[in-house]
């Protein structure tokens, strides 16, 4: 049959996570309980950024950043997600999805960029640490800021304008949970072959590069680690970037299992654990390992709780 006899869709039916019989409400309520408690410690780190003076640095302008953008990929997934699996499938209309799929691509790119920002930010503190101030200016600080968000954010709607311009006919059901690049160019009539080369082009400036240039910074980091004279020293400065270091590995092991590694092996449950990784596990931790690794979050946190415990004694 030609695409031509086929009939335009308007809207596509996800399956979500089929066969899951009784523990679907399990796996609602696991979900819930994940992304409420990620979007609830996102906003809970931001406000200690942003109200306690010793925490106005720009590694914590950064990780605000950071972590907001974060919280914008989970509240684009986790609401479709969340009534998919309730409703054991759910459709989405087609320019819904679409705008879902920039959202969540959008963030995710402007994560990379993040990432990328707060290792520069490290590497300059300890390679360079007589130059940092000078360095890292207010200006600096904030044009990185809007270039981060700004360029994760273009990047994306150059290659999801073409997505929009795609054709959808004949079959309209997705095996997956939420609006990804890749299931929903499987379904498309038109022929997709440039689109994945834009998209292959793109992932280089928007993935290839924050990743490249996270790792040199850390390898430049972990040679003046190494040339430190004394061992205090050395884990002094280790614990200044060891939370950001495993949030970076964390990420990028993510991205790069789910999106940059064969998938003809993989069966689709497959996929989609991955991907349930990536958009709510991933997330949940990483506020958990920045309040509870970092020392100075961490002295923050307590001593909220003591002013809090005063505070209740009085009452």
């Amino acid at each position: 049959m030609t695409y031509e006899n086929m009939s335009t869709i308007n809207e596509l039916f996800f399956l979500g996570f089929p066969g899951l019989g009784g523990f679907r409400f399990l796996l609602f309520i696991l979900i819930f309980l994940a992304c409420t408690m990620t979007v609830l410690l996102d906003n809970m780190i931001a406000v200690l950024v942003s109200t306690k003076g010793s925490l106005h640095s720009p590694m914590y302008l950064f990780l605000k950043n950071f972590l907001l953008s974060e919280m914008c990929l989970v509240t684009v997934i986790a609401p479709n997600m969340l009534r998919i699996i309730w409703m054991d499938g759910a459709a989405m209309t087609i320019p819904g999805c679409i705008i879902q799929s920039y959202l969540f691509v959008s963030s995710g790119t402007s994560e990379c960029y993040f990432l990328t920002a707060m290792s520069y930010d490290r590497y300059l503190a300890i390679c360079k640490p007589l130059h940092y101030t000078t360095i890292m200016s207010h200006t600096l600080q904030y044009f990185l800021v809007i270039f981060c968000w700004m360029l994760g954010f273009c990047l994306t709607l150059v290659t999801l304008s073409f997505v929009a311009l795609l054709k959808f006919c004949g079959r309209n059901v997705i095996d997956h949970y939420f609006c990804d690049l890749a299931p929903l160019l499987d379904i498309a009539c038109s022929d997709t072959t440039a689109l994945q080369t834009d998209i292959f082009v793109l992932s280089i400036p928007s993935v290839a590069m924050p990743f490249l240039l996270t790792i040199v910074s850390y390898v430049c980091i972990s040679v003046a680690i190494l040339r430190m004279p004394t061992i205090g020293s050395r884990k002094k400065a280790f614990s200044t970037c060891s939370s950001h270091l495993l949030v970076v590995s964390m990420f990028y092991g993510t991205v790069l299992v789910n999106y940059f590694t064969p998938v003809k092996g993989h069966s689709m449950a497959i996929n989609k654990m991955l991907s349930v990784i990536f958009t709510v596990v991933t997330p949940l931790f990483n506020p958990i390992i920045y309040s509870l690794r970092n020392q100075e979050m961490h002295a923050v946190i307590c001593s909220y709780k003591q002013w809090w415990k005063k505070k209740s004694q009085r009452l």
